[in-house]
């Protein structure tokens, strides 16, 4: 199996496994192909402690046997983390996970954090579906910064993005196809975390 640019972990023993010290050093050491033998040298942590780690997190799927290559007398079993990045999804919580249906104040950052919440959810289960279906799943991303002269800006910016999205989606939305496929769009906001060179408070 190629391994992963990004897989989303969602079950809670999952994320219980992997999210131990030792082994996100593992992981983030077999980001290329190596043997236990090499990761403990790479680390400077014990053979036999590698190699029980590596099968807990094989066990698990975070790890993937790539080859055997022969060493002189021996035979080294290769293995390699099955994704470059790994992010733990909110319903890996389980009952506690946030949920945008228990906040009351709609205009509040809990309830864009559970928005979010809920848009990395789905997204990592369409992304799931549509690799054991060898699918490619269509995403649309659209990111940019805007640094208002003032309050009043703001409240002009946030009405007539409001507009344009109701026109656009009353334009294109249609109820009536049969073969249609309904996507789900959603706008957030926030103030941008400030770089290291610049004096405004977030």
């Amino acid at each position: 199996m190629a391994q992963q640019a990004l897989a989303v972990i969602s079950d809670a023993e999952a994320a219980a496994a992997a999210l131990q010290p030792a082994r996100l050093k593992i992981l983030d050491a077999l980001r290329d192909p190596d043997s236990a033998a090499g990761v403990a040298r790479r680390l400077g942590l014990p053979r036999q402690r590698v190699g029980y780690h590596l099968r807990e997190l094989e066990k698990r799927g975070f790890v993937q046997h790539i080859e055997d290559r022969k060493r002189g007398n021996c035979v080294e079993r290769i293995v390699q983390a099955t994704a470059r990045h790994y992010l733990v999804a909110p319903q890996a919580l389980g009952p506690v996970a946030a949920d945008p249906a228990a906040v009351q104040d709609r205009f509040s950052s809990a309830y864009l954090i559970a928005v979010t919440a809920r848009t990395l959810r789905e997204a990592a289960e369409l992304q799931e579906k549509a690799r054991l279906a060898g699918k490619k799943l269509p995403t649309l991303t659209v990111q940019t910064d805007v640094r208002f002269r003032d309050a009043a800006g703001q409240n002009a910016f946030a009405e007539e993005l409001s507009r344009a999205m109701a026109v656009l989606a009353a334009k294109y939305h249609d109820e009536t196809s049969s073969h249609g496929r309904s996507f789900r769009f959603t706008l957030t906001g926030h103030p941008a975390i400030p770089r290291t060179d610049d004096t405004e408070a977030p």
